[in-house]
């Protein structure tokens, strides 16, 4: 078994995908809470944890002997919407959960995983913590956990994907420094305008972020000296814009946000 393959595959976030490239039919997946026989109950239970939950895995150590391999692995829940029933913890948007586990597979003549047998530590316990943003896959995966916190106006969370001295640039007003004028800036504004980000394309490394999307501004009360637009409570508006993002250690250091067209009333 090609077990790097096997973690590209499943950093993929494709859970059919997977189940049929990589388990056999008759598999079983054996953990301290639940056994999944078979691809569909497997896939069922799949389906279910990561239900707004980008699981990834990260190696720390991989041993295989003939059909059998012993892995011990970091991984990151990163969450995208509010999963209070998650296993490990309550998760909102913009969580990243680490979990350690041991994990052994058997597998069949041809390769395909027949069983699978988990078993974790406490969430947070022993781990080992990558970078919040990068090119991985969990750091992709933690860029759209970003924008929901800060769709669902959780600057709590949110603020902690930026550097303490980032900057962001808006083209409406005077630069702001720091990650609390930046937390502050939106905590005030979302109290009166609500915005949501919707990702068309999404580009990035260890270094930068490059995104176009859609920002939707939502009135909360009558917002006359909103500056894209005025707003009366309960009207939107939406507005194309790029955004690039500079990264440093995995947190967000800057942010230059540029209109790529006019608003337009929804």
């Amino acid at each position: 078994m090609n077990y790097e393959a096997y973690v590209d595959a499943f950093n993929q976030g494709d859970d059919a995908t997977l189940v049929e490239t990589w388990f056999a039919p008759d598999c079983v997946m054996f953990s301290s809470s639940r056994v999944s026989r078979g691809r569909a109950e497997l896939l069922a239970f799949l389906q279910w944890a990561h239900d707004g939950v980008r699981e990834v895995i990260r190696p720390r150590l991989v041993l295989q002997e003939g059909n059998r391999l012993f892995v011990d692995v970091d991984m990151d829940f990163v969450c995208t919407r509010p999963r209070p029933d998650f296993p490990f913890a309550p998760l909102l948007p913009g969580d990243i959960l680490t979990v350690r586990f041991f994990v052994t597979y058997t597998l069949d003549e041809a390769g395909l995983i027949k069983e699978l047998c988990s078993m974790v530590w406490p969430a947070e316990q022993g781990v080992t913590k990558a970078p919040m943003l990068s090119g991985h896959p969990g750091g992709r995966a933690s860029y759209h956990a970003y924008a929901a916190a800060f769709s669902a106006a959780d600057m709590e969370r949110a603020g902690r994907f930026y550097t303490q001295d980032c900057t962001l640039k808006l083209p409406s007003v005077p630069p702001i420094v720091g990650r609390q004028g930046i937390c502050d800036f939106y905590g005030k504004m979302f109290q009166v305008v609500r915005e949501h980000l919707t990702i068309h394309t999404l580009v990035m490394d260890d270094h930068g972020i490059a995104v176009d999307c859609t920002s939707t501004f939502t009135a909360q009360v009558d917002a006359p000296d909103f500056v894209v637009a005025p707003l009366k409570q309960g009207e939107s508006i939406k507005v194309r814009v790029f955004v690039v993002y500079g990264l440093r250690n995995g947190q967000i250091a800057t942010i230059d946000v540029a209109r790529a067209g006019e608003p337009v009333r929804v």
